[in-house]
């Protein structure tokens, strides 16, 4: 049993690799609950959507995120966090509404949008709470 999960996670960890190489580098990390204390505080401006597979505005709010993470690129860290995975983080940050984007800035939450806002109004919250340009 654990061979096959050994070798299970191995090829998962060589398909993801080479996903890597073909797309450049990862523009928006996945966080769970596990690494979710090392992520925060690692990067010093991080923002963290938190949605859900099923959630259709989650998936328009991703988009944004993904365009975003590039246009901040080397200045903030983007990471998704799904909901239905990493029901403990859910709870310790009180979400009842998704899409949720945290904002930390040298690990501590500073801010928060709730819904599906749009580029232009997630963007200005970034500018404004870690002081960009």
């Amino acid at each position: 049993m654990d061979d096959e999960i050994s070798r299970i996670r191995e090829k998962r960890i060589q398909e993801l690799k080479e996903k890597m190489k073909h797309t450049g580098k990862v523009d928006v990390m996945h966080v769970d609950e596990t690494h979710f204390q090392e992520f925060i505080k690692t990067h010093p401006f991080v923002v963290l959507d938190f949605w859900a597979e099923w959630c259709a505005p989650c998936r328009r709010v991703g988009l944004v995120i993904e365009e975003l993470s590039k246009e901040f690129s080397g200045k903030v860290t983007f990471g998704k966090c799904n909901t239905e995975d990493n029901r403990l983080l859910s709870m310790q940050f009180n979400i009842t509404a998704i899409p949720s984007i945290m904002l930390f800035s040298h690990g501590q939450l500073v801010d928060r949008i709730i819904g599906a806002y749009p580029k232009e109004a997630i963007r200005e919250k970034i500018v404004k709470k870690f002081n960009l340009k």
